[in-house]
């Protein structure tokens, strides 16, 4: 047993760790709403990019919104652990912290590294969907979004459209169209290039998925180092407890 004399010099200390522990399981929390809203906002501007690399939906904004979920929850058990003052409920919020971090940082470098392959993986898709489109798949309808959306037309320009079966049976697809167009000028390739957008959708959807990716990457890191802050004073914290026997009454 701690004499009083050393109790009431590390009261103090443990209060202030408490106080700032807190304060970061709030913020905390608060991160795991962003990551939620990111996930949403993800699902809905970039599924029609992201949906094209795979044949299904993808799940990436689901990854987010789950994470996002179990950091509101943990926020909240790391604020009740403090108050409590329990050494194992302190260990198991510092725990999850740390794997949290390391899920996000793995993930993060993953995605740097393999940005490349993403690319390319990418453009392979677009091409395909392209070729093989039909007007009526969900496929096809992703590659109208894209050029209704992004003011564009084919990979790199609207002549791609020209060796697809698609071009053969009707033209240009209406989703290319700059203004209203008709069945008979999409069908000639030589006039339809004043009435149809002329750039390509590769450049400009790779763009618009790194410049969102980006953002994305950067939240998650933001988050993921901030974690490092929570780790350090769970530690400290339970750790203090432990050494001077010291309870919430």
């Amino acid at each position: 047993m701690s004499p009083p004399s050393r109790r009431l010099q590390t009261k103090p200390v443990i209060t202030c760790l408490k106080t700032f522990l807190i304060s970061y399981s709030l913020i905390f929390w608060f991160t795991g709403v962003i990551l939620l809203a990111v996930g949403v906002w993800g699902k809905v501007s970039l599924e029609a990019y992201l949906s094209l690399a795979s044949k299904e939906s993808t799940n990436a904004p689901y990854v987010l919104i789950g994470t996002g979920a179990i950091i509101v929850i943990f926020g909240l058990f790391g604020c009740f652990a403090t108050c409590r003052g329990s050494p194992w409920m302190l260990k198991l919020y510092a725990m999850f912290l740390t794997l949290v971090f390391l899920a996000e940082l793995v993930a993060g470098v993953s995605g740097f590294i393999f940005r490349h392959e993403i690319k390319a993986k990418m453009g392979t898709a677009f091409q395909d969907a392209v070729k093989y489109y039909n007007g009526t798949d969900r496929i096809s309808d992703v590659v109208d979004s894209i050029q209704r959306t992004l003011h564009c037309c084919g990979v790199k320009n609207y002549t791609d459209w020209n060796n697809t079966a698609y071009f053969q049976n009707k033209g240009i697809p209406a989703s290319c169209c700059k203004d209203k167009c008709t069945e008979e000028s999409l069908q000639d390739l030589d006039k339809v290039g004043d009435i149809v957008y002329t750039t390509g959708c590769f450049a400009l959807v790779t763009g618009v998925m790194e410049a969102n990716l980006g953002i994305i990457a950067g939240i998650s890191f933001g988050i993921a180092f901030f974690q490092l802050i929570g780790i350090f004073l769970a530690c400290c914290l339970s750790r203090y407890i432990t050494n001077n026997q010291y309870e919430m009454v």
